[in-house]
């Protein structure tokens, strides 16, 4: 089999999760009979070459590159990457009622339109968790039988880290670490940082700094403790990050959402504990394994990370993260699912 694989021309100037979700779920497939390509717009598109393309991303970018693909008979899957707290009902109705409006002043569609879009056409739609699944069904309103719950992973080198480079670059060991883009609301680094001043604990945020004035709240609060150390991005594949995720105490990751955040699988892997948000299918992968706490209440964030702090590690969710969720399983679980689709 032979897939072109295609992402938002942006995905690359991020460098978030779903590039490390793109990259890896490539290095692996070729182990399950896949052959994969990536998309080239600047040639003619060889549809004779491909059984399949696979877009990642739901996002109104990919839009018209998948109706294209639908107008051509070209079969293609989508990884959605797609969470919102809004509810079922309140994506629906502002699907309705963008869909009335539009007869009146053409051009104006919802976001929500567009993701709808591009999974009604798909053959199989892929989230990355059951609450993002039903967020597709009942909010999307697309068939349950057309939805398969591919996971994140997490490379399983991460299980092998050694803290002595982190701690002995920054001198800093059984810290609080948080690892994300610092300047993104869902992030929620603010209210974690406010939430260190009742901690005695450093803080460690690992994250490359957007223009913004969020984030310039972060800076500014972050600046005021002189027990948060703010490091401006390291690599997915930086042998720091892997020191550091072994060398903390806990992870800390109160976003309003992730699906499941794949930092915080990385950290579980290399030994630390989870402090998490509940929202967005966290739950799936960690189980009772972890602490989850509402991101919106500062006092939540002290309690969760207080309590985690003084618990002991436990190799048990380590052991789960390896056994469930590399990269390789992944990959299986992506290939079957295309082969279903051309069913």
């Amino acid at each position: 089999m032979k897939v072109c694989l295609l992402a938002q021309q942006s995905v690359s100037m991020v460098r978030g999760g779903p590039l490390v979700q793109l990259r890896e779920t490539v290095r692996y497939l070729p182990e399950f009979g896949v052959e994969v390509e990536y998309f080239d717009q600047w040639r003619d598109f060889p549809r004779s070459e491909f059984d399949l393309v696979h877009i990642f991303n739901g996002t109104y970018l990919n839009h018209d590159v998948a109706l294209r693909l639908y107008q051509f008979g070209i079969p293609f899957v989508v990884s959605s990457i797609f969470f919102t707290m809004r509810s079922h009902r309140f994506i629906r109705t502002t699907r309705k009622l963008a869909h009335i409006a539009s007869r009146y002043f053409p051009g104006l569609r919802a976001d929500y339109a567009f993701i709808a879009d591009i999974c009604q056409m798909s053959r199989m739609v892929l989230p990355n968790t059951t609450d993002e699944a039903a967020i597709i069904e009942r909010g999307l309103e697309i068939p349950p039988e057309k939805i398969r719950v591919v996971p994140n992973g997490v490379d399983p080198r991460f299980a092998d880290a050694d803290p002595y480079l982190f701690e002995s670059e920054y001198g800093l060991k059984d810290f609080v670490l948080n690892v994300g883009h610092i300047g993104s609301g869902r992030k929620n680094v603010l209210n974690l940082i406010r939430a260190m001043k009742e901690i005695d604990r450093p803080l460690v945020v690992v994250g490359k700094v957007q223009a913004g004035s969020y984030a310039e709240a972060c800076l500014r609060e972050a600046g005021a403790n002189p027990c948060v150390t703010i490091i401006e991005g390291l690599p997915n594949d930086a042998p720091m990050l892997a020191s550091a995720y072994a060398a903390c105490d806990t992870f800390a990751l109160p976003s309003l959402f992730e699906t499941p955040g794949i930092a915080a699988l990385e950290a579980a892997l290399a030994g630390a504990k989870i402090v998490i948000t509940p929202h967005g299918g966290t739950h799936d992968y960690f189980g009772e394994m972890a602490t989850y706490v509402e991101p919106k209440s500062v006092s939540a964030i002290v309690s969760g990370i207080s309590h985690t702090l003084s618990q002991p590690k436990s190799p048990e969710l380590r052991q789960h993260i390896l056994q469930e969720f590399t990269w390789r399983q992944v990959a299986e679980k992506t290939a079957a699912a295309y082969r279903d689709a051309l069913k």
